[in-house]
């Protein structure tokens, strides 16, 4: 064989990497080496979880029932197999021969995997600390790392009532806010003065535990934790049952939850004999400084004696660990100046630098408890080095500028408090931040991207949801405190209307299927079930996902009504607990009223309620009706009970409300009776279920006082009778009611507006609204079903009537409507 064919082939043969750990920091080095030498490997990829790669960050909003495991996923098994990168998921690595180059894996069967490499890059991740303390191995006691961890928290929530959480830091007041949403008692131990001192200070962290006590958290600051004690009644035995402190007192606790920290992974480099100190010891190229083959970057990596735990930081040293992987010897990393800027359980937080203060520094701050903002500026010598935001976090990204580019502020000092948009001719207040910033600043900290990189792929591959913007460029798809500014250069870059359901995109990421073609297999295939049309439709996760589950939950029971069963687990969680959850984690409650309409008696046993539960808020809405705000959760019942009036469906995708003016029976403009014949279409109607919220609205006469036409389905009173408009909605981009048709008589009022809302119910998208449902389908056809069709007009109506009868009212037949009391369950002291 010539020496030249020999050169060839060895150009052809690829070289072996393998990578050990399957995480957020190993998988970017592999998408940042595909970039630049998609051909160089035959890529081995072993990750010990059964899952691919997933956003650790947003573990929390899967806990608080807000997203879901696929939902997280980063990276589908689809990408690994169209990258060709072999993923052994399921299987821990337990030994590399780093003579022979050999990687052995070990499944949970015990079977082992052997693959060669020629490049090894350990991605090991950190363990969470467990307290060294009696009672830590029992049952219903764990950390809170991994996606297993937050199903054991969720599977506990459901059994058991007092939860603790040891560790007032993020993970554990995400955690706790978590479980709390699950209808758990939750207490939080954190031994420190203050939530969160790595992250704010002491005045910042004590806004941040009053605002989430007002939530309904519980604390126990500077608590010592002694012990956890196990219980052996009921059956339960070897399960945590207390927790027990150093001064001796003790609490509840059916689960315990440790979020106390993190370290570094090691115990596989340690076994390999690589030099390990705070971590895997690599160099500025990310290779480990015992063997140049082996790399390391992520948590388990230390890099001059630090290892990161942010994202952005494990992002730029996956970056570096490519280059140098593609054989392209470029790139250092030199170590990272972090700054955080976190949102926790709704609440926007920021720090940077040396925001704690010191010698030789000054402090600017401003203080506004009533308004939860804080913001402290920490200068030295004519130089910002830190910086601590509390509830107004806007500015964060500037300060974080001034602080990494270390210029003097002195020329702005006098204004650097109050933000960007005070200094030079920047704007940023609402959406004209989005709109000023310079196409080279950067939004999404975590993974890198400036705003030029996102308005480029907005035009250049026509994206229009916030998911195509992450997909395409990662920003916001990491830690999400980003979110709302991608947003709004979405908004502002492509335009449109975004309260509009796409007309051609997938339900969810769980099928390439849409709205429609579901809701058809749902009716021509007479499928009543979740797991029916999972199957049918090849759904690519088996329990379907937070995005899909509601909206095929409601095609089958509007399908199907009386034969498929609601499956409240599938709705969002205001109408599991049937109440609107606000800012603060109280709830409102907002009884029916019909027509807005009401008695002396109802507004006395209102009055009672607010008083004997201490509700702070009494309000009337815009649609006629009385709002109690600030109802703590344990007493919905109570309060429902008590006032004694029919759920008002404010929380739901249903009839809202049906707004009125006093009519024929008390004005002299009346021309008919819009208060009888409001109470008459919400009487008939007011359990119905839709694929969004409907608002009626009904005048007596051409004056409109009721806003009719910008309702879902107006009704005006004329003197030959009354005058129906439909589609119209008052929302962020008001749009008027379509004139449909004129009606003589009351019974032609119900029997329209029926047979409009059960053609929408049948045919409208889930979160469609009817305006979007009408411009889809066109006025035309829905004038020519309901107008035209006389017979199907009648079948309609006929249709809804017989779904809405013997619907249960969830506020006092919880069996028949399959409310989960045990959400209610009184929280002790």
């Amino acid at each position: 064989m010539s020496l030249a064919i020999q050169r060839q082939e060895a150009l052809v043969k690829k070289s072996k990497l393998v990578m050990v750990g399957n995480g957020m920091a190993g998988v970017r080095t592999l998408e940042e080496l595909l970039k630049v030498a998609p051909d160089l490997y035959d890529i081995t990829v072993f990750g010990a979880e059964p899952h691919p790669n997933y956003n650790r960050i947003l573990l929390s909003p899967v806990l608080a029932g807000e997203q879901t495991l696929d939902k997280i996923v980063l990276n589908s098994w689809d990408w690994y197999r169209e990258k060709h990168i072999t993923l052994h998921a399921g299987q821990k690595v337990t030994q590399v021969d780093r003579v022979k180059r050999i990687v052995r894996a070990v499944d949970a069967a015990g079977r082992v995997t052997e693959v060669e490499y020629d490049r090894l890059l350990m991605c090991t991740g950190s363990n969470p600390f467990i307290l060294p303390i009696p009672g830590k191995d029992l049952k219903g006691v764990i950390a809170y790392r991994d996606i297993a961890d937050t199903n054991a928290m969720i599977e506990a929530a459901t059994q058991f009532k007092n939860a603790v959480v040891i560790g007032g830091g993020l993970l554990g007041l995400e955690a706790a806010n978590g479980l709390m949403l699950r209808g758990m008692n939750v207490t939080v131990v954190h031994v420190m003065p203050w939530l969160m001192e790595r992250q704010l200070d002491s005045v910042a962290g004590k806004l941040l535990q009053k605002s989430l006590e007002q939530r309904g958290l519980k604390f126990m600051i500077g608590a010592q934790t002694q012990a956890l004690v196990g219980d052996a009644d009921n059956g339960k035995a070897g399960r945590v049952n207390a927790i027990q402190f150093k001064d001796g007192t003790q609490i509840s606790a059916d689960l315990v939850v440790m979020a106390v920290g993190i370290r570094p992974n090691t115990e596989l480099a340690e076994a390999m004999r690589l030099h390990c100190n705070k971590g895997i010891v690599v160099n500025d190229t990310m290779q480990t400084t015992t063997d140049a083959r082996i790399y390391s970057v992520g948590e388990c990596a230390a890099h001059r004696g630090i290892a990161y735990g942010l994202v952005a930081p494990l992002f730029e040293q996956a970056k570096v660990a490519a280059n140098h992987l593609a054989q392209f010897g470029i790139g250092r990393y030199t170590g990272s100046l972090t700054s955080t800027k976190l949102k926790v359980t709704g609440i926007d937080l920021f720090s940077a630098g040396e925001f704690q203060g010191g010698e030789g520094c000054e402090e600017i701050v401003m203080s506004d408890p009533f308004g939860g903002v804080y913001k402290k500026l920490v200068l030295k010598e004519d130089k910002l080095v830190g910086a601590c935001l509390y509830g107004d976090t806007v500015d964060g990204s500037y300060y974080f500028k001034l602080l990494r580019d270390g210029r003097s502020v002195a020329d702005i000092r006098d204004k650097l408090m109050f933000g960007e948009s005070n200094i030079g001719d920047v704007g940023h207040e609402g959406h004209s931040k989005a709109a000023s910033m310079p196409d080279d600043a950067e939004v999404c900290g975590c993974n890198g991207v400036k705003k030029g990189a996102i308005c480029k792929a907005i035009k250049e591959k026509g994206l229009f949801t916030l998911d195509e913007v992450r997909k395409h460029t990662k920003a916001s798809a990491s830690c999400g405190s980003c979110t709302g500014l991608v947003e709004q250069i979405l908004m502002f870059t492509a335009g449109g209307d975004y309260s509009a359901t796409p007309k051609t995109k997938p339900m969810c990421a769980c099928t390439e299927h849409g709205h429609q073609a579901v809701r058809d297999g749902i009716v021509k295939n007479r499928l009543v079930t979740m797991a029916s049309v999972h199957q049918f439709f090849d759904w690519k996760t088996p329990n379907g996902c937070s995005s899909c589950r509601p909206a095929v939950n409601y095609y089958l029971i509007s399908s199907w009504p009386k034969e498929a069963k609601d499956d409240p687990q599938s709705r969002f969680i205001n109408e599991r607990s049937h109440a609107n959850i606000q800012k603060d984690g109280t709830y409102s409650v907002i009884p029916r009223m019909w027509g807005g309409e009401t008695t002396s008696s109802e507004l006395r046993r209102i009055a009672d309620a607010v008083d004997k539960y201490k509700i702070p808020t009494v309000k009337v809405t815009g649609g006629q009706r009385i709002d109690l705000l600030g109802v703590k959760k344990e007493d919905l019942q109570a309060v429902w009970k008590d006032i004694g009036m029919p759920s008002g469906h404010a929380y739901a995708k249903a009839l809202r409300t049906v707004k009125t003016c006093v009519g024929s029976e008390w004005c002299r403009m009346g021309t008919q009776d819009s208060t009888q014949m409001g109470k008459d279409l919400e009487r008939a109607m007011w359990r119905m279920y839709a694929p969004h919220k409907v608002k009626f609205a009904v005048s007596g006469c051409p004056r409109n006082c009721a806003e009719a036409g910008i309702k879902d389905v107006g009704i005006i009173g004329v003197e030959s009778g009354w005058e129906m408009y439909v589609a119209g909605n008052g929302g962020i981009k008001t749009e008027v009611a379509h004139f449909f048709t004129k009606l003589k008589t009351p019974d032609e009022v119900l029997e329209y507006t029926g047979a409009f809302c059960e053609l929408y119910r049948q045919e409208g998208w889930y979160l469609e609204r009817t305006v979007h449902f009408v411009s889809r389908v066109g006025l035309d056809y829905v004038k020519k079903r309901i107008l035209e069709d006389h017979a199907g007009r009648k079948t309609l109506w006929a249709n809804l009537q017989a779904a809405l009868e013997g619907e249960p009212d969830p506020w006092f037949e919880f069996d028949k409507a399959s409310v989960d009391t045990r959400q209610f369950e009184k929280i002790s002291a």
